[in-house]
């Protein structure tokens, strides 16, 4: 993924990468999408849904490859960017991405977690520069919601 002119805003950044943020998805159960507390804004797990809806499913090591992956976790962080913009008004109010935590449907003997969530972070900083750099975690598991090869969620320093 190339990075497009630092100079510009976060939008004209996706605008450059092809990309545009989806509608901000809604609740499937008893949950809030986003919570802001004090200069936190608190994103719910975003699941690997496209901006059709369609949601890229199967376990990773069985079917789904870390190409694909990756490509789910972009579709994550387009979700998690999306619930950022409905809670703040706008991507600009985003100071910094502080955490990032992916989870990775996979087999047992998978191993390139960090690689599948790269996809997200990867994107962050493209579209937010080094306001997208953060902490992270890439963890597998057995199963996602909906059968989703990959969910993750979001802490943000609002500014």
């Amino acid at each position: 993924m190339t990075s497009p002119d630092p100079a510009g805003s976060a939008e004209d950044r996706l605008k450059a990468l092809g990309l545009a943020l989806p509608e901000a998805p809604q609740p499937v159960a008893n949950y809030v999408p986003w919570l802001i507390a004090g200069n936190h804004l608190y994103v719910s797990g975003q699941i690997s849904k496209d901006a059709t809806g369609t949601i890229v499913s199967g376990l990773l090591g069985d079917g789904v490859t870390e190409t694909q992956g990756q490509d789910a976790a972009r579709f994550c962080a387009l979700n998690i960017l999306a619930q950022a913009k409905t809670a703040l008004g706008s991507l600009e109010r985003i100071a910094r991405v502080l955490r990032l935590t992916g989870y990775v449907a996979c087999t047992p003997t998978f191993k390139n977690q960090p690689q599948v969530i790269n996809g997200a972070s990867d994107l962050m900083v493209a579209v937010l520069g080094e306001r997208g750099r953060h902490t992270r975690a890439a963890v597998g598991v057995a199963s996602l919601p909906a059968g989703a090869s990959v969910e993750i969620d979001a802490i943000l320093l609002i500014g």
